[in-house]
């Protein structure tokens, strides 16, 4: 087994005041983090995913253990050295005044530069190839305060990237984006350990991003202690649905989401194909209905959806009648008249 870029032995974490008091968060920390592989840190609020981020970092002192990057102790590397071999984004907004996006990831090229900053040649090919890996070459020229919160993470993510760094941490990436551009910062994460063969940690509260996109998982209860693993390999084994269990939410190891748990409200047969029935499935589930497949058992109400002319049509038979909807809305209406009459619509 090759060296790993990051590992950890018996590290505890936490805060140490001016007197001797200590306040352990996590202990008994034993990781590797390999090259080419990008890792979710997941856990509840509180557990310690951002003290573990920080200390890993070099900027806050472990409480006790080591950890070393490649191979070296962490706090015996210069400044200048630790900043060549790792590579920080935080969720803190940045506040970088009128510098523009290529100013910037410039630098991200200051363990590299004289006492002046002077840049040369190669350094601004760097600089060139740390926006387009994170796909922001055409945002050089605007500046930073202008950006979109998706627009300002790439441009943070090619700064770090400027440094040339081994391994790359990251809390939280996507905290203050949209949907489709947490999914685009993840896509660039898990590319750029791929193809560059560094190792990528981030702490996330996206757990269906972290499921479907990372290589290991690190699972942080509170108090620990940390279990690391594939992700398909925590769901299989329960580690996953324990650290995140709650009252009224459930884990759903068939679909790989979270759901509210509802009281059962009634049983509901389904068939059909496609979207349309997937979707309908779905809106059934939370009304709170037990839906059957085709091969589950029978029950009072039973809904197919067809293709007629292109266009989904969802029946339902009940007490042997029949009645077609052409909106999915108006068949939930109908569902609930079959069991709710008197609330219904």
């Amino acid at each position: 087994m090759s060296e790993p870029l990051l590992e950890t032995h018996d590290l505890a974490i936490g805060y140490q005041s001016r007197s001797t008091t200590r306040r352990v968060v996590v202990a008994s920390i034993n990781l590797r983090l390999e090259a080419g592989e990008l890792v979710c840190l997941l856990g509840p609020n509180g557990a310690g995913k951002s003290t573990l981020l920080r200390t890993l970092a070099g900027m806050q002192a472990p409480l006790q253990g080591q950890i070393q990057i490649m191979g070296t102790d962490l706090y015996r590397l210069s400044p200048i050295d630790r900043a060549r071999r790792l590579g920080v984004v935080l969720t803190d907004r940045a506040e970088v005044g009128a510098l523009s996006v290529r100013a910037l990831v410039a630098l991200g090229r200051y363990p590299y530069t004289d006492w002046a900053g002077r840049l040369t040649a190669a350094d601004e090919i760097c600089i060139d190839q740390a926006l387009a890996a994170v796909g922001a070459t055409a945002l050089a020229l605007r500046l930073f305060g202008q950006l979109s919160d998706g627009e300002r993470q790439k441009a943070l993510i090619a700064r770090a990237l400027a440094q040339e760094p081994n391994l790359l941490l990251l809390d939280e990436p996507t905290a203050f984006l949209d949907w489709p551009r947490r999914v685009e910062i993840m896509g660039i994460l898990r590319r750029l350990a791929r193809e560059s063969g560094r190792a990528v940690l981030l702490s996330t509260h996206d757990l269906d991003l972290a499921l479907r996109g990372a290589d290991r998982l690190w699972l942080l209860p509170p108090g620990g202690p940390i279990r690391a693993g594939m992700p398909e390999e925590l769901v299989l084994d329960g580690a996953f649905q324990a650290v995140f269990e709650s009252a009224g939410v459930e884990f759903d190891s068939h679909g790989g989401h979270f759901k509210v748990h509802n009281p059962a409200r009634g049983c509901v047969d389904l068939t059909g194909q496609g979207l349309p029935a997937l979707w309908t499935g779905r809106a059934l589930e939370r009304e709170g209905f037990i839906v059957n497949g085709p091969d589950g058992p029978r029950s009072a109400l039973h809904i197919e959806v067809h293709n007629q002319s292109g266009q989904p049509i969802w029946r339902l038979r009940h007490a042997e009648t029949w009645q077609d909807y052409p909106t999915l809305s108006q068949a939930m209406s109908g569902v609930k008249a079959c069991f709710f009459p008197a609330i219904a619509g």
